[in-house]
């Protein structure tokens, strides 16, 4: 899998109340979710992402409560991928489980500008930017999990697996 894309920075500690304040939890909707995207963390980033742009951050991406709403407000914003030092715990199992790649990588967070457009081989784990002509490493996305990008989550994956023992 490969995807390419402009990015947007963040620091570290991006809570998941940063990602999508308390205020949105009232619903599910995640059309409803990415209008409200990050604006904690930036007020107009609501309206300047585009689909296929990608997250870079520092350390600790996603503390703070274990809401799904997080990553299905960034994925729903057409944010395809993020890229950070670390994520924490509950929401890295929670955006593979939404569909949502994500990629661990100090020098990638460290390095890559906002506005600088990267490729990413999740297959092999490089982050290529594109800006400036660098590669970092990551931990490749394992075959499983990238079975579950590609169904758009871990119940769309599920359904399908049914539907092929009932066939």
């Amino acid at each position: 899998m490969i995807l390419k894309g402009r990015t947007w920075r963040f620091g570290d500690n991006i809570d998941t109340d940063a990602i999508i304040p308390a205020r949105y939890l009232n619903t599910s909707d995640p059309a409803e979710l990415a209008r409200h995207v990050m604006e904690d963390a930036d007020r107009e980033f609501p309206e300047k992402v585009k689909p296929g742009d990608i997250i870079v951050a520092g350390r600790n991406f996603g503390c703070g409560s274990s809401r799904e709403h997080a990553p299905i407000a960034i994925k729903s914003a057409g944010i395809q991928a993020v890229i950070a030092e670390s994520f924490a715990r509950i929401f890295y199992r929670n955006a593979f489980n939404i569909g949502l790649p994500i990629f661990e990588s100090q020098e990638a967070a460290d390095r890559i500008k906002e506005g600088d457009e990267v490729e990413i081989d999740a297959d092999r784990g490089i982050i290529r930017n594109l800006t400036n002509g660098e590669e970092y490493r990551s931990r490749p996305i394992p075959p499983f999990m990238q079975e579950l990008i590609s169904a758009g989550g871990l119940i769309e994956w599920t359904r399908k697996k049914v539907r092929g023992m009932r066939s």
